[in-house]
């Protein structure tokens, strides 16, 4: 099963300890609003100027997407905004050029090969020229996930990259028969400044180039490290995380706010906007109204929008519901109680995904269709293809359930979330006539890293990894997530032969489609919806406020 969904496992208390840091910074700013407004005296510094502002759902925990605390919170929300991807997802599902960064020519053959060119003006917010080495890097910590504990299931894909320090072209050798997917690497927030990284470990970019070709573990582990957890946002370091986009952060607030300002050395277009003020998840939105000229939410189902008055005389914002591109699901701990194809079979069976898809729906207030396959979204026509591999697993069969009867099935995700809360209730309610005990664990665990998982140490010994969930449930993108799937939107027997597979070795659990919820305003101009990992920011640079805002 590790190479279907190719999750990286790593120390998972680190992880949790860091979300924890990120959560935090919320609470901190409550209790400083309970202080006497008086005490400031003279020494208070000047208001803030109002400023278009974006709220999320996401914790902003890093602006590392491709680490596993990025994968499982949504960090490309931001990230992709800093470290643009090759290729943007577009609002309708296709893949857009990000010739800003990088060109690529595809060259096909037994071992299928694409040339990419990076943009000879492309360079990172401090002057230091992007170059092969990010790219490098980014597919080293896919394919070292003893050392690096990274979510980059299509670097399996890959034979190898060829790249010389500090070269503008570099070249990706493909597996046989494998790389259909290939656009979908290097996505959002997972091409990261390798000088910068270089920088803080002593190393010079030569020495980085030999350590990455080599796989040298102890020159790279202090390199994985500073990767990992260098570009978490509760330990902001200005220094590291220098950016490719048209945005940089010019700062991280106790309570997790994130000022975005115009990137001065961005090759590309100038951002319309100057900055932007990024709210993290559980933020006071109507509390904080009086604080934005403008703002604008990507939202996950159930999260209350309450504080849109659509009625009151001259509001100019306005709620937009949406079936997401993402498919919530339950990804499996390949340790533990859910170690063999056999069990997790038997867990499936008692999922009810037409239940669990009710209970979303009635939280989210938008009603979201069971999902039963994982490689397309709901309305794509791989999965009307797929109904009947869909459909053979939507339902509960209590007798092949029954061979986990006795066991205890704990499930974590992002919390608190009703919502999610109310899924895993549903899978609760149905599991235990056949005896399988679920339960809500997400005070224990809300990450990958928390899956009980089997992998293997950075000299590539396998082990065992002791963690506190046995499942996970999360939106992910049906498009780059399955290091072992080589098929694409066209091929459309090849997505059903695809879905059989991965119904016999079950690293995920499809349970319904992801329910967004969107804020636009009337006075910011070429806001887009997408429904995609990178949410409504991914064209952020391109959102211009009227005149007054």
């Amino acid at each position: 099963m590790a190479d279907a969904l190719l999750r990286k496992q790593g120390s998972s208390a680190p992880i949790l300890v860091r979300l924890c840091a990120a959560l935090c910074g919320t609470v901190l700013l409550t209790a400083a609003c309970t202080a006497n407004p008086g005490d400031g005296g003279d020494d208070s510094p000047p208001p803030e100027p109002r400023r278009l502002t974006l709220a999320t759902s996401s914790p902003l925990a890093t602006t590392n997407a491709a680490s596993l605390l990025g994968a499982s919170t949504s960090a490309d929300t931001l990230a992709g905004r800093l470290y643009p991807p090759a290729f943007v997802h577009g609002p309708s599902g296709q893949q857009i050029p990000n010739r800003d960064l990088v060109t690529a020519q595809p060259l096909p053959g037994p071992e299928p090969r694409v040339v990419y060119t990076i943009n000879p003006e492309a360079t990172y917010s401090d002057g230091a020229p992007v170059t092969c080495t990010d790219f490098l890097l980014s597919y080293r910590a896919g394919t070292m996930p003893g050392l690096f504990a990274a979510f980059l299931p299509l670097t399996a894909q890959v034979k190898n990259l060829e790249c010389a320090a500090g070269a503008k072209e570099f070249t990706v050798i493909f597996n046989e028969g494998t790389g259909a997917r290939w656009r979908h690497l290097f996505g959002p927030g997972t091409v990261l400044p390798s000088h910068a990284i270089a920088a803080k470990v002593g190393l010079t970019e030569d020495e980085l180039v030999t350590a990455l070709a080599t796989q040298n573990v102890e020159t790279l582990r202090p390199v994985a490290e500073v990767w990992n957890t260098g570009f978490d946002l509760a330990d902001f370091d200005p220094d590291l995380q220098v950016s490719s986009g048209p945005f940089t952060i010019d700062r991280v607030d106790a309570d997790g706010t994130v000022l975005l300002r115009r990137n001065q050395l961005f090759n590309g277009d100038p951002a319309e906007a100057e900055s932007v003020l990024v709210w993290p998840r559980g933020t006071d939105v109507a509390g904080r109204r009086d604080e934005a000229s403008a703002i604008l939410a990507d939202f996950t189902g159930g999260t209350p929008v309450d504080w849109v008055q659509r009625d009151e005389p001259g509001s100019t914002a306005r709620v937009e519901y949406a079936t997401g591109v993402r498919i919530e699901q339950l990804v499996l701990g390949d340790g533990g109680v859910l170690s063999t194809p056999e069990n997790r079979a038997a867990f499936a069976a008692c999922v009810a995904q037409p239940a669990v898809a009710t209970a979303s729906s009635e939280i989210a207030g938008h009603r979201v269709p069971p999902m039963g396959v994982r490689l397309s979204p709901a309305d794509s026509p791989a999965t009307d293809h797929d109904r009947p591999v869909a459909d053979a697993h939507l339902g509960v069969d209590l007798t092949k359930a029954g061979a986990l009867a006795g066991t205890s099935i704990r499930i974590g995700y992002l919390g608190p979330d009703p919502r999610f809360a109310a899924m895993v209730e549903a899978i609760r309610v149905s599991c235990e006539p056949a005896g399988i005990t679920v339960v809500d664990a997400s005070a224990d665990g809300s990450t990958l890293g928390d899956l009980v998982s089997s992998s293997y140490d950075e000299w590539w010994n396998p082990r065992i990894t002791e963690g506190t969930l046995d499942a996970l449930l999360v939106a992910l993108g049906p498009e780059g997530e399955y290091g072992s799937v080589n098929v694409t939107s066209d091929d459309l027997e090849g997505f059903r032969a695809a879905e059989e597979r991965l119904w016999q070795e079950i690293p995920t659990i499809p349970l319904a489609a992801e329910p967004r919820a969107f804020v636009v305003d009337r006075n910011v101009g070429n806001v887009v919806v997408n429904t995609g990992n990178s949410g409504i920011g991914w064209n952020m640079d391109r959102w211009q406020e009227s005149e007054g805002q």
